[in-house]
This record gives structure tokens, sequence and C-alpha cells, in this order.
């Protein structure tokens, strides 16, 4: 890591303790650096457009928060699905000393000057997550069907996680394995399904192709 992203972290994680009272703005970056002593000019270079900059760093770093977690765990010998599990409860864990600063970055990624760049970077995240549990991306559309699943079940679990008061938030890893066990039935379901097609005698042709009776 280069100085200038070790001290962009560093800014970050300084303002981080200001979005939760000014949001992901200008104002949290400037007292931010005030903390840090750093030059208003300075800050501005890092984050040229302010909370937009900020969101997307934000998002990048608990990416590799989360990566340097799993590089700790043995996932060769844990099933995909338990694979799946460990990324996401590594960056949910990541976040877990910032949970105001992570509900104001969802309310502002629900902005739209601001959506599109929140579906870049989640989408970057599960990419991440899926590569991380071994997916190869040789699979064609399932690729895409994989990541946005699993989108799917990373934003109800932040979203669950961030009213979660049980302890060591349990009830979120619960919640967590209940919707890839949801996933997990679909597919099985599917595969099943086109099994049993492939064994049908004939198969008849879509509805859209035969001719209209006269």
């Amino acid at each position: 890591m280069t100085d200038r992203h070790a001290q962009k972290d560093a800014l970050l994680l300084a303002a981080l303790e200001h979005v939760a009272f000014d949001g992901w703005s200008r104002q949290a970056l400037a007292a931010a650096a005030r903390d840090l002593e750093l030059e208003p000019t300075t800050a501005r270079r890092l984050f040229p457009r302010g909370g937009e900059s900020m969101l997307d760093a934000f998002d990048d770093w608990a990416d590799r928060q989360m990566l340097a977690r799993l590089e700790n765990e043995d996932l060769e010998r844990l099933r995909v699905r338990d694979r799946i599990a460990a990324a996401v409860r590594a960056r949910v864990e990541a976040l877990a000393p910032y949970r105001e600063a992570t509900r104001r970055a969802l309310s502002a990624r629900s902005l739209p000057n601001t959506a599109m760049g929140g579906f870049q970077n989640l989408w970057r995240t599960v990419d991440r997550m899926w590569l991380a549990a071994g997916d190869s991306k040789s699979d064609g559309l399932a690729v895409y069907t994989k990541r946005a699943m699993l989108a799917a079940i990373y934003t109800a679990t932040v979203l669950y996680w961030l009213e979660d008061t049980s302890l060591d938030q349990e009830d979120t890893w619960d919640f967590l394995d209940r919707r890839i066990d949801d996933v997990m039935r679909l597919q099985s379901w599917r595969e099943r399904a086109q099994r049993a097609s492939r064994r049908l005698p004939f198969r008849r042709r879509p509805y859209w192709t035969e001719e209209a009776n006269v």
C-alpha cells in the first residue's frame, strides 16, 4: 500500500467518527482533516468528489478488510455455501465498529446521484466474495446469476444486522444461514426440474411456434 493509500484510509477512518453526525459530507471530511492536522487541500485532493468519493473509499476499504480476514480462514475445507457465508460475515464484521456510518451510507446510496455508484460497488463486492470462494468465472450466465443472488443475500443481511440487538449478532448469522438455505433449495429445485425435463420422451414446441388453427 502506498503512502497515499495509507493516508486516504486514515482520513476515511477519521471521517467515520463524524459521519454519524454530519453525514457523508464535506463537513465530515473537513472535520477529519482537522483531527489529523491535514491541510484542507490535501483532504480535497484525496476525496475530490467529497461525500461520494468517501462512500466509494468506504466500500473499497470494507472489501479489503473482508479479504484480509478471509486470508486467515481455511476456505478450501469448507463447502461453497459456507465459504460464501464466511465472506458475508467477514465484511459485516469489518463494518461492525461503524454501524451508524453504514446506516448513513445506505441512505446516501438511495439518492439518484449516488445510486449507480453504489450498485457498481455492490457488484464489485459480491464478485470479490465469489472469487475468494473459488469461483472461476467460467460458467457463462451463471456467473451473473450467482452474483445477483449474493447481492440480494448480502444486502438483506446488512439491513437485518443494522437492527440486530442480539448478543454477538447471533441473530444476524442465523438470518444469513436461512437466506443461503433458501437460495440453495431454489437452486436444487431448478436442477431437479431441468434433469426431469431432459428425461421426457418428447418436448412440445413452444406455443408461439405452432401454426394457428383456422
